[in-house]
């Protein structure tokens, strides 16, 4: 087997070299072939990534920083991705069941070649351009938050985006939507109006662990849809603590639907998607069923 590990050094969060190397070390002694890529930024990332791909790879591997990078290669081609945890959010590997493998398990995992399919979720911008993303997509309260965390150059780690959730929240008002969602059923449903924050989920976490779509499952064929109205700022302050827990859903003010796809406009609102900037509003997102092979720890 031939495995393309993708390495961005310049990642968010600082994904470790070290944490490659390992990996490279452990796939080896596996008699598996790894070419290890690193580009200086996420563009020749993903060029160096489509390069191997075009000469021949049976696999691609990546951290946090640049599985978002990886997907985009590899969704619908059916060329496996694995998935190594090594940097401080990891919430893609969260949702699939591998935050917790350490590097020698994660790469033992690509090395044991097993694997299966799961979703991804789109989005498609108003120019008609696409992109994928594995975790949640997050408009409003959520992406002010992604701003502010990433402007942010103290603390490192997930400290720095609860940091950024209570500073944001001393200004917190509500935002003017649209949303039209075609529903699990195939009906649709309209909102207009002002809320708090708009989220996508084809996973269940994001910002390194907090879980805004608890019940998301990446193989059912759908997204969960979180939107939150305005309320009293100590009223939200309250709901903070549920949110952490995943226990949100029954508050009045917090809406959590399954839908196939959906549309959020706002004006001068940017969306983030695995916690990258991925376009401002409006922009449609749907699901792409079983897009994405990954490979499982055996057992």
């Amino acid at each position: 087997m031939r495995v393309a590990l993708l390495v961005n050094p310049a990642a968010r969060g600082g994904a470790h070299t070290g944490a490659a190397t390992r990996a490279a070390e452990r796939l080896r002694s596996h008699g598996v072939q790894t070419s290890v890529l690193s580009g200086g930024s996420a563009a020749e990332s993903s060029e160096l990534l489509r390069t191997a791909i075009e000469l021949g790879v049976d696999a691609v591997a990546g951290g946090d920083g640049t599985v978002n990078l990886a997907i985009q290669e590899v969704a619908g081609t059916g060329i496996p991705l694995g998935i190594v945890p090594s940097g401080t959010g990891n919430d893609f590997a969260a949702t699939l069941g591998l935050r917790e493998l350490d590097v020698t398990a994660a790469a033992d995992a690509i090395a044991g070649g097993r694997t299966r399919r799961i979703d991804l979720a789109r989005v498609t911008r108003d120019d008609g351009s696409t992109r994928y993303f594995g975790s949640v997509l997050a408009s409003g309260f959520d992406s002010k938050v992604n701003d502010r965390a990433n402007a942010m150059r103290w603390p490192r780690g997930g400290s720095r985006y609860n940091i950024a959730i209570l500073v944001e929240f001393l200004t917190l008002s509500g935002i003017a939507y649209e949303v039209d969602a075609e529903l699990a059923d195939g009906t649709h449903d309209a909102l207009k109006g002002d809320l708090v924050m708009a989220t996508v989920g084809n996973g269940r976490t994001y910002g390194g662990g907090i879980p805004i779509c608890p019940d998301a499952d990446p193989a059912d064929g759908l997204l969960d849809l979180v939107l939150v109205r305005p309320a009293g700022r100590l009223r939200l302050a309250r709901l903070l603590p549920r949110v952490y827990r995943g226990t949100h859903g029954t508050v009045p003010e917090v809406s959590i639907r399954r839908v196939r796809s959906v549309r959020l406009s706002s004006p001068g609102v940017t969306a983030y998607a695995d916690g990258d900037p991925i376009g401002a509003l409006p922009l449609t997102i749907d699901v792409a069923p079983g897009t994405l092979t990954i490979f499982t720890p055996a057992g």
